[in-house]
């Protein structure tokens, strides 16, 4: 039998455009919503914050860069506020659209 080996994956390391922030975002709210399990979409905006530079966006902020990883991961409890501010300093905005019937 064939050894299995697992290697370390880093969604952060995989997110290279605008395009794959965003992709990676509506796929991430969506299973958040299906699993009524808002860490998902806490760890991927982490993710996408690392895979930019979390220690830029935190002094873009004017926030702790050791804070900031603690609100954007599973154990934190970022503000609305905070995840719009992160969300802004990576070119992005929330909007809201009906969904579809």
């Amino acid at each position: 039998m064939e050894k299995l080996i697992v290697s370390d994956w880093d969604l952060a390391d995989e997110i290279k455009t605008k395009e794959d922030v965003i992709g990676t975002l509506e796929a991430v709210i969506e299973l958040a919503i299906q699993e009524n399990d808002p860490e998902y979409l806490l760890e991927a905006i982490g993710d996408i914050a690392r895979s930019k530079g979390m220690a830029q966006i935190a002094r873009d902020l004017n926030l702790d860069r050791s804070s900031l990883y603690k609100s954007l991961s599973s154990a934190g409890n970022p503000s609305f506020f905070t995840i719009a501010k992160v969300l802004d300093n990576l070119g992005l905005r929330v909007r809201l659209e009906p969904k579809a019937a």
